[in-house]
């Protein structure tokens, strides 16, 4: 009765024995199957802009040359490489100054001038002098129209200046040319001639449009100087 009662004990034991081994082992597995955590962290992808770099372009530069007129015959501008200037007569009275230019033609093919000069006046060491030019006027020698001139060679147009060589306001001289520059009706470039002008209110000198030395065209001509 006695070894009965112990082999009961002892199958007790073992079978606790057992279950705590069973307990222990589905703990463990229930342990180790806990999701994995990555710890893996991508880098982020870089992406490199596309730079052009482009050359700017190089502006073009071109000089161009004055145009040149040309009348509807075809007879072109005279060049004002192909004029010569004077000075043909010159008179005053009443404190009003008349001069006479001509622009005589060298060319040697026939040639147009039709409009107004531009005029500048110079010292006697080159330098621009105050000057004021003003087209038309009021005064008889210098109001007539614009006509166009023909020129064969060695014909001449002619203009007229006029200024009043009495101060004006606060004036107590009036710039006195040793040169005047003249610049033909539709030209960029320029030519003087020796010429003493003195005009007063700044420098003011009116200017008649070109017309023919001679012929219809004519028109009132300062007596000559000479």
């Amino acid at each position: 009765m006695a070894d009965d009662m112990r082999t009961v004990t002892m199958s007790i034991r073992m079978a606790g024995v057992a279950a705590a081994t069973v307990f222990g082992g589905a703990l463990l597995g229930a342990c180790s199957s806990s999701p994995s955590t990555s710890n893996t962290t991508a880098a982020p992808s870089t992406t490199r802009a596309s730079v052009t770099t482009s050359r700017p372009s190089t502006p073009s530069t071109s000089t161009s040359r004055p145009p040149t007129s040309t009348t509807a015959a075809g007879t072109t501008r005279c060049a004002t490489s192909a004029l010569s200037g004077s000075v043909v007569g010159s008179s005053g009275a009443a404190g009003t100054i008349e001069t006479t230019f001509a622009l005589t033609s060298t060319s040697r093919s026939t040639c147009v001038l039709a409009g107004y000069p531009g005029l500048q006046m110079l010292s006697s060491t080159g330098a621009n002098l105050p000057t004021v030019v003003v087209r038309k006027g009021s005064y008889s020698f210098t109001a007539m129209p614009p006509t166009t001139v023909t020129l064969a060679s060695g014909q001449s147009a002619d203009f007229n200046v006029g200024y009043s060589d009495v101060p004006v306001g606060n004036e107590t001289t009036c710039p006195s040319s040793a040169a005047l520059e003249i610049t033909p009706p539709n030209a960029y470039d320029h030519l003087s001639v020796t010429a003493t002008l003195a005009p007063c209110a700044g420098g003011t000198l009116v200017v008649s449009p070109v017309f023919a030395a001679t012929g219809a065209n004519t028109q009132a001509i300062a007596p000559s100087s000479g």
